[in-house]
């Protein structure tokens, strides 16, 4: 296990170092983006038209933040991660056609992604649930906002951060899955426990 500490837009050889149990820290340019955002992100890239922001080796964190207008500027008040695997059926289309090099989320996520991610050369890590204030406290300034018609949680922020983290790699660009390990091993002991029974 290594630790980094890397910058947005991450190129695909930063990316291709990572291994499953390492720790990351990032800094630049990170976008918020739940269910509602992959959708329209991917409707407008299939219709042949232009995002209002170029995502290539940027990262996506699964986040529906809490912020509100104080006096012109933007503030954000609560960024802890949304369940990844809502995003499962987006996250292999969106990975290919937007060259994201990292998604953050919480809970892991499924096959699709992880061989996304081995075939474009991008990785998925866990930020600590219910750690909200711990994101809060590394978001230097919101950027920018698209899609506010979405709602303020389903809306794509654009944030500034600074050694966001700790997050670890549960998905690295070989395929190795930390979650879908834990969760064989659970089932195999448990297989184990009812045959003693």
């Amino acid at each position: 296990m290594a630790e980094y500490r890397l910058e947005t837009p991450i190129p695909e050889e930063d990316a291709r170092k990572l291994r499953v149990g390492d720790v990351v820290y990032l800094s630049g340019t990170i976008v918020t983006a739940r269910d509602a955002a992959h959708r329209r992100v991917l409707e407008v890239l299939n219709k042949g038209e232009k995002l209002p922001i170029d995502l290539k080796g940027l990262a996506i964190y699964h986040c529906g933040p809490v912020i509100k207008k104080v006096g012109e500027e933007w503030q954000i008040f609560g960024g802890g991660p949304t369940t990844s695997t809502r995003m499962e059926i987006f996250e292999a289309e969106f990975i290919q056609k937007t060259g994201i090099r990292a998604v953050i989320g919480k809970g892991g996520m499924g096959d699709k992604t992880a061989e996304a991610m081995k075939r474009f050369g991008a990785f998925y890590a866990t930020f600590p649930g219910g750690a909200s204030a711990l994101a809060i406290k590394a978001v230097r300034r919101v950027k920018e906002v698209f899609w506010l018609d979405l709602g303020i949680p389903e809306a794509m922020w654009v944030l500034e951060v600074e050694n966001f983290g700790p997050l670890l790699v549960a998905i690295d660009s070989c395929g190795d899955n930390l979650h879908k390990k834990v969760s064989l091993k659970a089932s195999e002991k448990l297989n184990s426990i009812l045959k003693e029974i």
